[in-house]
């Protein structure tokens, strides 16, 4: 078997399904409500899943032998005014979701149904979209991705149906021993399963690294085998899986995947040129792929902020670029953060992410990763930490816990120091920020102001002038203040002749 490179997080134990826990009134009602409709009906997939983790869910699939869109319409006539109906006909699925609901007696803040009828599916090879058909629950359950998603509770009474009984799990591929057992695998071939849905490949990976469990031998082994299947997936599906993975307790077990089944040089490939150690005259530098995991790994530890985990693991993107040899100094990446910054806008575009304020704060935090680390190296000076509050603005914590973060060293010394210069660093900010409110500052005088007094039309001049200006407050020639700022204008615009 192919063992993920940790253990599994989760305390191995028996799981069994209790009434406390399936005896929701919500499913209740669905079940009543598909009895008096003569339908089958079960809840299934990752809500099943979850409730045996003990893991919270709101979402929750029901599955009809028969119409789903009947059942949801039913359901929502049911639970009335708050409960919102959304039917997809061309897919055969119904949503229904509400909020602050009653039922019986009991108030649900919030609650999502998915309502789709059981079927069975067919591919073709150059496309991930199948051939849609009804099915039975069986069908329904072999189509599904992974065992630990295939398993259902019925929601019956039993009566004159299947006789399973509201409650009873229906586990035809051993879900619960592969929850038990901390494993990710296919409840069928995973030949076919990957080659049928490419996007599986990446979903294993992403429940590998979200619930810490392994891999199963085969499963790993397929994926590595039909790796080039992904190309079909479209950009945006494979930066969803990427976002949940990022997002995980520890994502650098996901990349760590991603590398060993080879999707990573497919889907991201400027990420696994980060990989590797060159030498040269017995000097070497560190693996910028693994330190950038470890980075990674550290700010997951402090920030839920998935672009700040973005700009984490695009920190380093332009060292490869930027890597020289230097008799003197070794190996040099000489400007990585700035080439780094320009490489983001075009990994986000090619992905398909937002390329909004998203991007330009990443692209940010990229660029200026290197100027704390830059502070504490040299004197920390009061001009040198103005211009960093004045060019970070709102973002400086974010950019202090990057900062943190970027500091992997095995000499535990050294790491100490770090920290505690960061935090001279941080100390100065905070003096620095109460006394001359420079955080997202504008000069003082504006220059329609400078046009007016000086009688000039707009041209250089003037924003050599309020440059000026800006960069004698960040140099603590002149406090940021109004008077003080025009007087400074005024003597600039006569030496210059200008008055």
């Amino acid at each position: 078997m192919q063992k993920k490179s940790y253990l599994c997080t989760r305390k191995k134990k028996k799981m069994i399904v209790t009434d406390a826990k399936i005896e929701l009134p919500i499913l209740k009602m669905v079940g009543a409500t598909a009895d008096e409709l003569g339908l089958e009906c079960y809840v299934i997939g990752g809500w099943v899943r979850d409730l045996f983790l003990h893991r919270p869910s709101n979402d929750i699939d029901i599955v009809v032998v028969g119409s789903g869109i009947a059942l949801a319409e039913a359901v929502a006539k049911k639970l009335g005014k708050g409960a919102h109906l959304s039917v997809f006909k061309t897919y055969g699925t119904a949503q229904v979701k509400g909020e602050r609901l009653k039922v019986k007696g009991e108030r649900i803040d919030s609650i999502e149904l998915e309502f789709v009828g059981a079927r069975r599916e067919s591919y073709t090879k150059d496309s991930r979209n199948p051939v849609v058909e009804d099915g039975t629950l069986e069908e329904d359950q072999n189509r599904r991705d992974f065992t630990i998603n295939a398993m259902a509770i019925c929601l019956n009474k039993g009566d004159g149906l299947r006789e399973n009984g509201y409650g009873k799990l229906l586990d035809p591929f051993d879900g619960m021993g592969d929850l038990e057992d901390c494993i990710i695998r296919t409840p069928l071939d995973p030949d076919i399963t990957f080659s049928d849905d490419p996007l599986r490949m990446m979903r294993a990976i992403r429940f590998a690294t979200q619930l810490g469990f392994f891999l199963d031998g085969e499963t790993f082994d397929a994926i590595a085998r039909n790796k080039e299947r992904i190309g079909i997936i479209t950009k945006e599906r494979i930066a969803e899986e990427l976002n949940k993975i990022i997002l995980s307790r520890r994502p650098s077990e996901g990349f760590l995947l991603l590398d060993k089944t080879g999707l990573l040089p497919l889907i991201f490939p400027e990420l696994a040129a980060l990989k590797g150690i060159e030498v040269k005259e017995g000097k070497g530098h560190k693996d910028v792929f693994l330190h950038t995991l470890k980075v990674l790994d550290n700010l997951s530890e402090t920030s839920d902020n998935l672009w700040l985990r973005w700009a984490a693991l695009l920190h380093d993107i332009g060292k490869p670029k930027s890597k020289a040899w230097d008799a003197q100094a070794g190996w040099t990446f000489r400007n990585h953060n700035y080439i780094g910054a320009k490489m983001v806008p075009k990994i986000f575009a090619k992905m398909k992410m937002p390329l909004n304020e998203k991007m330009e704060y990443v692209k940010k935090m990229v660029d200026l990763h290197m100027r704390p680390i830059n502070l504490i190296e040299d004197t920390v000076t009061d001009s040198a930490v103005r211009r960093l509050l004045f060019e970070a603005g709102d973002d400086i914590e974010d950019l202090m816990l990057l900062c943190d973060a970027d500091i992997t060293s095995r000499n535990e010394e050294k790491k100490a120091r770090f920290h505690r210069n960061y935090q001279l660093v941080r100390q100065k900010m905070v003096e620095l920020e109460e006394r001359d409110r420079i955080r997202n500052f504008q000069p003082p005088v504006k220059g329609d102001e400078i046009m007016q007094i000086l009688h000039l039309e707009p041209c250089s001049t003037v924003g050599e002038l309020k440059m000026a200006i800006k960069d004698a407050i960040l140099d603590g020639i002149i406090p940021n203040e109004y008077e003080p700022a025009k007087e400074y204008m005024l003597k600039l615009a006569h030496e210059r002749g200008l008055i």
